[in-house]
């Protein structure tokens, strides 16, 4: 996907569903605006398509050329609370069965070599967010506001379309006000939004953590369900859902919120359904002091063929005094991908 730079070094992209949004979503989408940058559209089909690799997700291959494979590593208490003081040694890695050593370990931002810091927001600012809105708003500027120390801010925002910004940290309040300008119209791409994302997020070096605001419907997008998991499986993002329910249709939230909590489960994340502002309090505390707690464990496989194929890891801790824990992470990773390896 093209992404352009504005003179303000934030970067912007908008990617537009040509379908047309329904009166009963808010009307139909209004025609592009610029604020402040240059706007890339992509149409949703392409972007699809270049999602899925020879149109079958069975074959799809992750391609990097990067050989330290490194994991997100949270470590939770029977009552949900991060496990800290943890050091390499405590961990052990098997990938297809095969121990591996590990090479890079750091908790949260100590040390002297942390990994760099990403956040991204996904917005969903369609219709069918209209009696929840106002909470959402309030959820994506409190979080802004109790961030982490970071390199960078993605906000997407989405509805028919998916628009596109970075943001630097002394870009915040610009960032705070596109949020609170946002209003509910149109369909829902939010698989769409997701892919973007993802596809973007790949030339980030460092941790890269995404929190989606929704309340978990996509009524427009191009790209699958299928497609969404296997791009998540094919991340090194780790995904936070802040899901808003309260105003679904009891046939509809139950799947809503399945799938809210597939996409964290996948990428060794969490879901959160607040109902209050004051839930939104506890929900930040939660994320923020997970991020500052969690392990980035990196290590070389033993494994050298770039073949772009799927690769189960398992990881564990093997102290014998820690009892009734729970390791959240990624179930494994795609190979690094090079033609003469097929």
């Amino acid at each position: 996907m093209p992404v352009l730079r504005s003179a303000c070094g934030r970067r912007e992209a908008r990617t537009r569903v040509s379908r047309r949004a329904p009166a009963s979503g808010g009307g139909a989408p209004r025609a592009p605006r610029n604020a402040g940058g240059a706007w890339a559209v992509v149409a949703g089909a392409a972007l699809a398509a270049v999602l899925v690799a020879d149109g079958a997700r069975a074959q799809q291959v992750f391609r990097s050329g990067i050989d330290l494979v490194t994991f997100g590593v949270t470590v939770v208490d029977k009552k949900g609370n991060p496990i800290r003081g943890l050091t390499a040694a405590d961990f052990e890695i098997t990938e297809e069965g095969r121990a591996q050593s590990i090479r890079y370990f750091i908790e949260g931002d100590k040390g002297d070599a942390p990994l760099p810091l990403h956040i991204g927001l996904l917005f969903d600012t369609s219709g069918s967010m209209g009696e929840d809105i106002k909470l959402a708003r309030t959820a994506a500027v409190k979080f802004v506001q109790k961030l982490p120390h970071a390199e960078d801010v993605t906000l997407v925002d989405f509805d028919t379309e998916v628009r596109v910004a970075r943001y630097s940290q002394a870009e915040l309040p610009r960032l705070i006000e596109r949020i609170r300008l946002r209003k509910p119209e149109g369909w829902t791409a939010l698989y769409d939004a997701v892919g973007i994302y993802m596809n973007g997020a790949q030339d980030q070096e460092g941790r890269k953590v995404l929190v989606l605001y929704t309340d978990g419907g996509d009524t427009r997008s191009s790209m699958s369900w299928g497609d969404v998991i296997d791009m998540l499986k094919a991340s090194d993002v780790t995904v936070y859902c802040v899901g808003f329910l309260e105003h679904q249709s009891p046939s509809s939230r139950s799947d809503q919120r399945m799938r809210l909590e597939q996409i964290a489960r996948t990428t060794g994340g969490t879901a959160h359904f607040p109902y209050s502002a004051e839930q939104l309090e506890s929900v930040y505390d939660k994320i923020v002091e997970e991020l500052s707690a969690r392990y980035t464990i990196g290590y070389l496989s033993t494994n050298e063929r770039a073949d772009g194929h799927w690769r189960d890891v398992k990881i564990r801790v093997k102290r014998p005094d820690l009892k009734d824990f729970k390791i959240r992470t990624r179930a494994g990773y795609f190979a690094p991908y090079r033609e003469s390896s097929r």
